[in-house]
């Protein structure tokens, strides 16, 4: 166990020296994040006096879920970086080593989930400089975080099986723009559930990217309900094991093939 954590971590550094050497690639991955944030926190302000937001500051109520919302976005290409380095050659000569095979699709998982946290957290403190309020403290955030990376780590690991699956950007391209706008749309990102229509709401109760919204708005307000959050977050922890034993299947099904 401890050769395959160490093998992981290995591969997770090998990761973000690409994040570190290429820093202009973290700003335009916030980008998004901030035009969502302060764009929508303008335009929609007015919505939290429809009531069942729990604040009456819209920007309060959207950060959690523009961190959760930006978790999945970037989340979801990780199999694009596997199908780079199948075209390339790179992964089969990993092969040729004595590395863990864990070890070679988990690195990329917990780099993703690394990079995650860092953008949630920039994302959380932009939040707060445009004057959002946080009265869960310093544990609602870590929760928050927690929630966006273990979301990040279910379409982190699914994406990577799909990318060994499929082996075709166009097909990685097209699967990601059909959901993603189909995922954030059936959660409550933007809109009070008791706002939404009921077929809705009640496809929202199914959604991990509304789990992970739950978990983080709950903890962030000034009386969470812990039930609720061990509740989505043992949901999403469970979820992500399964993403990640499904990966490594895949990825020893593909070890077959070559």
């Amino acid at each position: 166990m401890s050769t395959a954590v160490s093998q992981t971590w290995s591969m997770t550094q090998r990761q973000l020296m690409v994040f570190v050497r290429q820093p202009a690639y973290a700003i335009i991955t916030l980008i998004q994040p901030v035009i969502w944030l302060f764009l929508f926190g303008s335009l929609f302000r007015k919505v939290v006096e429809l009531g069942g937001f729990g604040t009456t500051s819209y920007l309060d109520y959207l950060v959690p879920g523009v961190v959760v919302m930006s978790a999945l976005s970037s989340n979801m290409w990780a199999g694009m970086t596997t199908l780079d380095e199948i075209q390339r050659g790179t992964l089969n000569r990993f092969l040729t080593t004595p590395v863990s095979r864990a070890a070679l699709m988990n690195g990329n998982v917990v780099n993703n989930g690394l990079v995650t946290a860092f953008q949630s957290v920039v994302i959380v403190l932009l939040g707060l400089l445009g004057g959002a309020d946080y009265p869960g403290g310093v544990a609602g955030v870590a929760v928050l975080v927690l929630a966006s990376v273990l979301l990040g780590t279910v379409f982190g690991a699914l994406s990577n099986a799909l990318g060994m699956l499929v082996r075709e950007r166009e097909s990685i391209i097209g699967i990601n723009t059909f959901l993603l706008l189909p995922l954030t749309f059936l959660s409550s990102a933007f809109m009070a559930p008791s706002q939404m229509s009921s077929w809705m709401r009640h496809t929202a109760d199914f959604n991990p990217l509304n789990w992970a919204m739950v978990a983080g708005r709950s903890a962030l307000s000034a009386d969470p309900d812990w039930s609720v959050v061990l509740g989505r977050g043992g949901a999403l922890l469970g979820l992500a094991v399964v993403a990640v034993w499904l990966s490594i299947r895949t990825f020893r099904s593909y070890q077959r093939s070559v």
